[in-house]
Protein backbone atom coordinates (compact mmCIF):
# COMPACT_ATOMS: atom_id res chain seq x y z
CA UNK A 1 0.00 0.00 0.00
CA UNK A 2 1.49 3.42 -0.97
CA UNK A 3 1.43 6.40 1.08
CA UNK A 4 0.09 9.82 0.46
CA UNK A 5 3.10 12.35 -0.10
CA UNK A 6 1.68 15.60 -0.15
CA UNK A 7 -1.76 17.47 -0.54
CA UNK A 8 -3.89 17.82 -3.75
CA UNK A 9 -5.54 21.20 -1.95
CA UNK A 10 -3.83 24.26 -1.11
CA UNK A 11 -4.55 26.85 1.37
CA UNK A 12 -8.29 27.38 2.27
CA UNK A 13 -9.73 30.86 1.14
CA UNK A 14 -9.78 31.83 4.72
CA UNK A 15 -6.31 31.28 5.26
CA UNK A 16 -4.67 33.06 2.16
CA UNK A 17 -6.66 35.52 3.10
CA UNK A 18 -4.75 35.82 6.72
CA UNK A 19 -1.95 35.13 4.78
CA UNK A 20 -2.60 38.37 2.37
CA UNK A 21 -3.79 40.74 5.42
CA UNK A 22 -0.53 39.41 7.25
CA UNK A 23 2.16 41.02 5.78
CA UNK A 24 1.33 44.79 6.93
CA UNK A 25 2.32 43.95 10.50
CA UNK A 26 -0.95 43.48 12.13
CA UNK A 27 -0.18 39.48 12.68
CA UNK A 28 2.98 38.15 15.11
CA UNK A 29 2.23 34.07 14.64
CA UNK A 30 -0.07 31.94 12.69
CA UNK A 31 -0.35 28.60 12.83
CA UNK A 32 -1.06 26.11 9.88
CA UNK A 33 -2.37 22.49 10.03
CA UNK A 34 -3.34 20.19 7.20
CA UNK A 35 -7.34 18.82 7.52
CA UNK A 36 -8.63 17.11 4.76
CA UNK A 37 -6.13 17.70 2.13
CA UNK A 38 -5.96 21.65 2.83
CA UNK A 39 -3.76 24.06 4.49
CA UNK A 40 -6.08 25.23 7.18
CA UNK A 41 -5.85 28.29 10.11
CA UNK A 42 -4.84 26.11 13.59
CA UNK A 43 -3.86 29.95 15.06
CA UNK A 44 -2.99 33.41 14.96
CA UNK A 45 -1.22 35.73 16.90
CA UNK A 46 -1.00 39.63 17.04
CA UNK A 47 2.20 41.52 18.62
CA UNK A 48 2.56 43.07 21.86
CA UNK A 49 6.38 43.01 22.38
CA UNK A 50 9.08 42.52 20.27
CA UNK A 51 9.46 39.58 18.49
CA UNK A 52 11.76 38.07 21.14
CA UNK A 53 9.19 38.94 23.80
CA UNK A 54 6.71 37.70 22.13
CA UNK A 55 8.02 34.24 20.98
CA UNK A 56 8.29 31.60 23.38
CA UNK A 57 4.60 33.26 24.93
CA UNK A 58 2.89 32.47 21.66
CA UNK A 59 4.89 29.72 20.18
CA UNK A 60 5.57 27.33 22.98
CA UNK A 61 1.60 26.64 23.95
CA UNK A 62 0.87 25.92 19.99
CA UNK A 63 2.77 22.85 20.27
CA UNK A 64 1.77 19.28 20.60
CA UNK A 65 3.60 16.01 21.54
CA UNK A 66 1.79 13.73 18.62
CA UNK A 67 0.98 16.87 15.96
CA UNK A 68 2.81 18.06 13.44
CA UNK A 69 2.30 21.83 12.61
CA UNK A 70 3.72 24.93 10.70
CA UNK A 71 4.30 28.06 12.14
CA UNK A 72 4.91 31.48 10.43
CA UNK A 73 6.54 33.82 12.72
CA UNK A 74 7.29 37.64 12.00
CA UNK A 75 9.98 38.97 12.63
CA UNK A 76 10.88 43.48 13.24
CA UNK A 77 13.16 43.07 10.41
CA UNK A 78 12.30 43.59 6.31
CA UNK A 79 13.85 42.94 2.93
CA UNK A 80 12.82 44.13 -0.27
CA UNK A 81 9.56 41.96 -0.53
CA UNK A 82 8.31 43.09 3.23
CA UNK A 83 8.26 41.89 6.65
CA UNK A 84 10.87 38.58 7.26
CA UNK A 85 9.56 35.58 8.78
CA UNK A 86 10.24 32.41 10.30
CA UNK A 87 9.21 29.15 9.26
CA UNK A 88 8.52 26.59 11.43
CA UNK A 89 8.27 23.31 11.10
CA UNK A 90 7.06 21.36 14.23
CA UNK A 91 7.43 17.73 13.77
CA UNK A 92 7.61 15.89 17.00
CA UNK A 93 9.04 12.58 17.57
CA UNK A 94 5.90 11.19 19.03
CA UNK A 95 3.56 11.78 15.65
CA UNK A 96 3.16 9.13 13.37
CA UNK A 97 5.32 8.13 10.40
CA UNK A 98 2.57 9.34 8.35
CA UNK A 99 1.77 12.78 9.64
CA UNK A 100 5.72 13.35 9.49
CA UNK A 101 5.66 12.47 5.40
CA UNK A 102 2.53 14.35 5.14
CA UNK A 103 4.07 17.49 6.53
CA UNK A 104 7.58 17.63 5.32
CA UNK A 105 6.23 16.55 1.62
CA UNK A 106 3.56 20.03 1.89
CA UNK A 107 6.16 22.22 3.03
CA UNK A 108 6.64 23.88 0.02
CA UNK A 109 3.25 23.77 -1.25
CA UNK A 110 3.04 26.33 2.03
CA UNK A 111 5.77 28.39 1.29
CA UNK A 112 4.71 28.97 -2.20
CA UNK A 113 0.96 30.26 -1.18
CA UNK A 114 2.46 32.34 1.76
CA UNK A 115 5.30 33.61 -0.71
CA UNK A 116 8.76 32.45 -0.37
CA UNK A 117 10.45 35.59 -0.58
CA UNK A 118 9.09 36.64 3.00
CA UNK A 119 11.09 33.39 4.51
CA UNK A 120 14.07 34.94 5.99
CA UNK A 121 14.89 31.41 8.07
CA UNK A 122 13.45 27.71 8.14
CA UNK A 123 13.79 25.94 11.10
CA UNK A 124 12.99 22.34 11.25
CA UNK A 125 12.15 21.00 14.84
CA UNK A 126 11.66 17.17 17.04
CA UNK A 127 11.52 18.89 20.14
CA UNK A 128 11.15 21.61 22.03
CA UNK A 129 14.84 22.55 22.72
CA UNK A 130 15.09 22.93 18.73
CA UNK A 131 12.12 25.36 18.40
CA UNK A 132 12.24 27.18 21.47
CA UNK A 133 13.90 30.98 21.28
CA UNK A 134 16.79 29.70 22.94
CA UNK A 135 17.43 27.03 20.28
CA UNK A 136 16.39 29.40 17.23
CA UNK A 137 19.30 31.71 18.31
CA UNK A 138 21.62 28.48 18.61
CA UNK A 139 20.42 27.51 15.19
CA UNK A 140 21.40 30.93 14.13
CA UNK A 141 24.69 30.66 15.29
CA UNK A 142 25.07 27.26 13.28
CA UNK A 143 23.80 28.50 10.37
CA UNK A 144 26.36 31.08 9.83
CA UNK A 145 29.44 28.96 11.06
CA UNK A 146 30.74 25.84 9.30
CA UNK A 147 30.15 23.71 11.91
CA UNK A 148 28.76 20.53 11.82
CA UNK A 149 25.16 20.25 11.37
CA UNK A 150 23.04 18.43 13.48
CA UNK A 151 20.19 16.28 12.33
CA UNK A 152 17.67 18.20 12.28
CA UNK A 153 19.71 21.15 10.30
CA UNK A 154 21.27 18.11 7.66
CA UNK A 155 17.97 17.34 7.12
CA UNK A 156 16.21 21.11 6.34
CA UNK A 157 19.49 21.38 4.06
CA UNK A 158 18.71 18.61 1.84
CA UNK A 159 15.15 19.88 2.21
CA UNK A 160 17.00 23.22 0.43
CA UNK A 161 18.98 21.25 -1.83
CA UNK A 162 15.85 19.10 -3.56
CA UNK A 163 13.74 22.54 -3.83
CA UNK A 164 12.48 21.02 -6.89
CA UNK A 165 9.85 18.96 -4.79
CA UNK A 166 7.87 15.84 -6.39
CA UNK A 167 4.54 16.01 -5.07
CA UNK A 168 1.96 13.19 -5.49
CA UNK A 169 -1.01 14.37 -6.66
CA UNK A 170 -4.09 12.17 -4.74
CA UNK A 171 -6.15 11.89 -7.77
CA UNK A 172 -3.70 11.70 -10.54
CA UNK A 173 -0.49 10.03 -8.11
CA UNK A 174 1.52 11.94 -11.45
CA UNK A 175 4.44 13.87 -9.94
CA UNK A 176 4.44 18.03 -10.18
CA UNK A 177 6.88 20.37 -9.70
CA UNK A 178 7.43 22.79 -7.28
CA UNK A 179 8.97 25.91 -7.80
CA UNK A 180 10.78 28.29 -5.44
CA UNK A 181 10.68 32.06 -4.65
CA UNK A 182 13.66 33.62 -3.54
CA UNK A 183 14.15 37.76 -2.63
CA UNK A 184 15.21 39.80 -5.35
CA UNK A 185 17.84 42.50 -4.01
CA UNK A 186 17.22 46.56 -3.89
CA UNK A 187 19.67 46.61 -6.86
CA UNK A 188 17.84 44.38 -9.12
CA UNK A 189 14.46 45.48 -8.07
CA UNK A 190 15.47 49.13 -9.31
CA UNK A 191 17.10 48.06 -12.19
CA UNK A 192 13.97 46.33 -13.17
CA UNK A 193 11.33 49.52 -12.20
CA UNK A 194 13.79 51.31 -14.85
CA UNK A 195 13.23 48.55 -17.58
CA UNK A 196 9.65 49.02 -17.01
CA UNK A 197 9.97 53.19 -17.07
CA UNK A 198 12.16 52.65 -20.40
CA UNK A 199 14.77 54.14 -18.64
CA UNK A 200 16.92 51.36 -19.61
CA UNK A 201 16.30 48.67 -22.52
CA UNK A 202 18.59 45.59 -21.00
CA UNK A 203 19.03 44.27 -17.53
CA UNK A 204 21.43 40.83 -16.76
CA UNK A 205 20.64 38.90 -13.37
CA UNK A 206 21.72 36.44 -12.10
CA UNK A 207 21.07 33.56 -9.13
CA UNK A 208 23.19 33.87 -5.86
CA UNK A 209 22.59 29.83 -4.72
CA UNK A 210 24.94 30.63 -2.29
CA UNK A 211 22.80 33.32 -0.80
CA UNK A 212 19.77 32.17 -2.46
CA UNK A 213 18.70 35.64 -3.78
CA UNK A 214 18.47 37.20 -7.20
CA UNK A 215 20.94 40.12 -7.95
CA UNK A 216 21.60 42.64 -10.23
CA UNK A 217 24.88 41.46 -12.67
CA UNK A 218 24.76 44.59 -14.91
CA UNK A 219 22.39 47.31 -16.98
CA UNK A 220 23.93 48.31 -20.40
CA UNK A 221 22.43 50.16 -23.15
CA UNK A 222 22.32 47.29 -25.80
CA UNK A 223 21.43 47.10 -29.34
CA UNK A 224 20.39 43.85 -31.40
CA UNK A 225 23.46 43.49 -32.50
CA UNK A 226 25.24 43.19 -28.92
CA UNK A 227 23.22 40.63 -27.62
CA UNK A 228 25.21 37.65 -28.33
CA UNK A 229 28.42 39.02 -26.25
CA UNK A 230 26.25 39.68 -23.53
CA UNK A 231 25.10 35.60 -22.57
CA UNK A 232 28.29 34.41 -20.95
CA UNK A 233 29.63 31.60 -21.97
CA UNK A 234 30.19 29.77 -18.74
CA UNK A 235 27.40 31.12 -16.16
CA UNK A 236 23.64 30.93 -16.41
CA UNK A 237 21.98 34.15 -16.77
CA UNK A 238 18.20 36.00 -16.45
CA UNK A 239 17.95 38.49 -19.60
CA UNK A 240 15.42 41.76 -20.04
CA UNK A 241 15.77 43.24 -23.92
CA UNK A 242 13.63 45.32 -25.49
CA UNK A 243 13.53 44.25 -28.79
CA UNK A 244 12.68 47.16 -31.28
CA UNK A 245 11.21 46.22 -34.53
CA UNK A 246 8.68 46.82 -37.36
CA UNK A 247 5.99 44.27 -37.90
CA UNK A 248 3.27 44.72 -40.80
CA UNK A 249 4.05 48.37 -40.82
CA UNK A 250 4.25 48.65 -37.07
CA UNK A 251 7.10 50.01 -34.86
CA UNK A 252 6.66 47.89 -31.45
CA UNK A 253 8.67 47.63 -28.80
CA UNK A 254 8.52 43.60 -27.06
CA UNK A 255 9.91 42.68 -23.96
CA UNK A 256 12.06 39.91 -24.13
CA UNK A 257 13.19 37.77 -20.93
CA UNK A 258 15.84 35.54 -21.90
CA UNK A 259 17.34 32.02 -19.82
CA UNK A 260 20.88 31.27 -21.28
CA UNK A 261 21.74 28.14 -19.56
CA UNK A 262 25.32 26.67 -21.14
CA UNK A 263 24.39 23.29 -20.82
CA UNK A 264 26.75 21.12 -19.57
CA UNK A 265 28.89 23.58 -18.42
CA UNK A 266 26.91 24.49 -15.02
CA UNK A 267 26.14 22.53 -12.46
CA UNK A 268 23.49 20.38 -11.85
CA UNK A 269 22.55 22.33 -8.43
CA UNK A 270 22.87 25.56 -10.70
CA UNK A 271 20.43 24.13 -13.32
CA UNK A 272 17.85 22.92 -11.00
CA UNK A 273 17.59 26.37 -9.17
CA UNK A 274 17.49 28.67 -12.13
CA UNK A 275 14.44 26.32 -14.12
CA UNK A 276 13.16 26.46 -10.48
CA UNK A 277 12.88 29.94 -9.61
CA UNK A 278 11.81 31.12 -13.21
CA UNK A 279 8.34 30.72 -12.89
CA UNK A 280 7.36 32.55 -9.53
CA UNK A 281 10.26 34.85 -10.38
CA UNK A 282 8.45 36.19 -13.65
CA UNK A 283 5.00 35.84 -11.91
CA UNK A 284 6.61 38.47 -9.51
CA UNK A 285 7.98 40.79 -11.53
CA UNK A 286 4.77 40.84 -14.04
CA UNK A 287 2.45 41.33 -11.14
CA UNK A 288 4.00 43.94 -8.79
CA UNK A 289 6.51 45.62 -11.23
CA UNK A 290 3.91 45.33 -13.99
CA UNK A 291 6.22 44.15 -16.72
CA UNK A 292 4.44 42.76 -19.82
CA UNK A 293 6.80 40.11 -21.16
CA UNK A 294 5.95 39.28 -24.79
CA UNK A 295 8.46 36.49 -25.38
CA UNK A 296 9.85 34.01 -23.28
CA UNK A 297 13.57 32.30 -24.55
CA UNK A 298 15.39 29.62 -23.67
CA UNK A 299 18.93 29.01 -25.18
CA UNK A 300 22.56 27.64 -24.19
CA UNK A 301 24.63 29.20 -26.97
CA UNK A 302 24.02 33.63 -27.22
CA UNK A 303 25.38 33.08 -30.72
CA UNK A 304 21.21 31.98 -31.15
CA UNK A 305 20.18 35.76 -30.76
CA UNK A 306 20.39 36.73 -33.96
CA UNK A 307 17.52 39.55 -35.34
CA UNK A 308 16.14 36.86 -37.33
CA UNK A 309 15.87 34.33 -34.35
CA UNK A 310 13.95 37.08 -32.23
CA UNK A 311 11.75 38.23 -35.15
CA UNK A 312 10.69 34.45 -35.72
CA UNK A 313 10.14 34.04 -31.73
CA UNK A 314 7.72 37.09 -31.58
CA UNK A 315 5.96 36.59 -34.75
CA UNK A 316 5.81 32.70 -35.54
CA UNK A 317 5.65 31.91 -39.28
CA UNK A 318 1.82 30.84 -39.95
CA UNK A 319 1.53 27.58 -41.61
CA UNK A 320 -0.05 27.30 -45.35
CA UNK A 321 -1.69 23.52 -46.17
CA UNK A 322 -1.08 22.19 -49.45
CA UNK A 323 -4.59 20.85 -50.77
CA UNK A 324 -4.41 16.86 -50.55
CA UNK A 325 -3.20 14.91 -54.15
CA UNK A 326 -6.00 13.85 -56.18
CA UNK A 327 -5.69 11.26 -58.45
CA UNK A 328 -5.95 12.24 -62.12
CA UNK A 329 -8.51 11.31 -63.63
CA UNK A 330 -9.12 8.74 -66.23
CA UNK A 331 -9.94 8.63 -69.66
CA UNK A 332 -12.56 10.52 -70.86
CA UNK A 333 -15.75 8.06 -71.93
CA UNK A 334 -17.35 8.29 -75.33
CA UNK A 335 -21.36 9.21 -75.53
CA UNK A 336 -22.19 6.03 -76.15
CA UNK A 337 -21.92 4.85 -72.61
CA UNK A 338 -19.03 2.69 -70.97
CA UNK A 339 -15.60 1.42 -72.99
CA UNK A 340 -16.16 -1.30 -75.06
CA UNK A 341 -14.08 -4.23 -76.48
CA UNK A 342 -13.10 -3.99 -79.88
CA UNK A 343 -12.05 -7.38 -80.89
CA UNK A 344 -9.41 -7.41 -84.03
CA UNK A 345 -9.61 -9.31 -86.82
CA UNK A 346 -6.32 -11.36 -85.03
CA UNK A 347 -8.74 -12.67 -82.62
CA UNK A 348 -11.34 -13.34 -84.49
CA UNK A 349 -8.52 -15.94 -85.99
CA UNK A 350 -7.44 -17.85 -82.76
CA UNK A 351 -8.54 -20.88 -82.32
Amino acid sequence: MSHQTGIAGKATPELQHLFSRSKDGSVRLIQVLIREEHLVEGACRTPSRTWEQDYDELVLPLLRDTQPCYILYCLDSSNAQGLEWIFLLWSPEGSSIRQKMLYAATRATLKKEFGGGHIKNEVFATQLDDINLKGYRKYLVSDAAPAPLTAAEQELQQMKINEINTEVNIDTKQPTLQGIAFPIDEEALQALRQLQQKKVNYVQLKLDTDEERISLVHVQPTEIGDLPERVPPDFPRWHFFTYKHVHEGAHLESLVFIYSMPGNRCTIRERMLYSSCKGPFLTSVEQQLGLQVARKIEIDDGAELTPGFLYDELHPKQHTYEPAFRKPPGPSRTRGGGRRIVRTAADGNEG
